[in-house]
């Protein structure tokens, strides 16, 4: 106690020793030619944060030849954080049966509901696991430019071979916006450009597709307003992946597409791997439709996540604001299981009609 006393003393007598200035001091100052910090006058100062470290790092041309790519689903345990056991499963199963490169975080997988935490997380540990088998995409596309360079650069750094990016939704833009903003991030590493209009709002068209291919890191666009689109891009020798399951046979052997981006080859991989590689078979074709016309009859990933819980990949658990589909179309997935044979499903379980009861709807995770 004596020695904190002391202490307490030493620190008042030494507030009395510190220097005063006067007035006149202050007029001084002003002389002093001030220098504002480096961050703050020099564009980008802190960013990117890029390493030049290249040995890892997939060429863009390795992103052009990919023909399968898989939209993977995300599932969850009852709490609606992630299920990552099931995660591994289901990825596993799209490199078993032949998908080339999954896309992690998209609209399927439900980006659009996590944070920024669980999305960098979820592309990392992709990577981390299974990058040397399968190229691994991360969408980090958003319609914030600031979001869509920090997630971009953070995507890069715990791995991911290529990003996906969309347009500004909601908040549309000019197009010159349009290109400036897609353009903020092309020069961090192979870029897949996609388009939704359906989703977005807003078309990406052709004139600015043909500006964004100019960059070497541009790798292909996936393109979702249809054939005639596909065509014309390929048409000058850019990459596209469909972005419509149904439309993918189509795009692939009749319109030069590279291949697809798929929600269905989350159920069939080994089926769309042959309608991707085996040349045309309308056949197949014809074969898968009517499971694609079921997953979409509601927006995407309701079906899938519905039919990947009847599966017993994943637990019947739902981030809302998506629910399952109605007891009638559980029914109509069964038959069609069985229709086109449940050896062409993932999963080692029996197909099952769920009762409401057994999902899971989770508001707060």
């Amino acid at each position: 106690m004596a020695t904190l006393k002391s202490c307490s003393v030493c620190l008042r007598e030494s507030a009395f020793q510190l220097p005063r200035h006067h007035l006149s001091d202050n007029y001084k100052r002003r002389d002093t030619k001030w220098r504002c910090p480096r961050a703050a006058v020099i564009p980008n100062f802190h960013l990117p944060m890029r390493s030049f470290e290249v040995k890892n790092r997939t060429s863009v041309d390795d992103i052009k030849s990919i023909r399968l790519i898989t939209a993977i689903k995300t599932p969850y345990l009852p709490d609606g954080r992630f299920d990552l056991e099931a995660y591994d499963a289901l990825v596993n199963m799209q490199i078993e049966n032949g998908a080339e490169g999954v896309i992690v975080g998209g609209t399927t997988g439900e980006g659009q509901l996590m944070s920024w935490d669980e999305h960098i997380m979820l592309i990392g540990h992709t990577i981390n696991c299974y990058g040397g088998s399968i190229k691994v995409i991360g969408n980090t596309g958003s319609n914030s430019t600031r979001e869509a360079i920090h997630a971009t650069e953070q995507g890069f750094a715990v791995g991911m071979h290529a990003a996906l990016h969309i347009n500004p939704y909601y908040g549309k833009t000019s197009l010159e916006g349009l290109v400036a903003h897609l353009d903020s991030v092309l020069s961090m590493g192979p870029t897949i450009i996609y388009n939704v209009p359906s989703r977005t709002g807003q078309d990406i068209p052709a004139s600015v597709v043909h500006t964004l291919a100019q960059s070497p890191n541009f790798a292909g666009i996936k393109e979702c307003v249809g054939n005639d689109r596909v065509q014309e891009y390929t048409g000058k020798k850019i990459v596209v992946w469909s972005g419509n399951d149904d439309e993918c046979h189509d795009s692939r052997w009749s319109h030069g597409a590279t291949g697809v981006i798929s929600v269905t080859s989350n159920l069939v991989p080994g089926l769309m791997r042959q309608l991707m590689f085996g040349g045309k078979n309308p056949s197949l074709n014809a074969k898968i439709m009517p499971l694609v016309k079921w997953l979409f009859q509601e927006p995407n990933p309701i079906g899938l996540n519905t039919a990947l819980a009847q599966l017993g990949v994943v637990r019947p658990v739902f981030r809302l604001p998506y629910v399952p589909l109605p007891l009638a179309k559980r029914v109509e997935f069964v038959n069609l299981v069985k229709q086109i044979g449940r050896e062409n499903f993932v999963g080692e379980k029996d197909v099952r009609v769920l009762d409401d009861d057994e999902f899971v709807l989770v508001s707060r995770y």
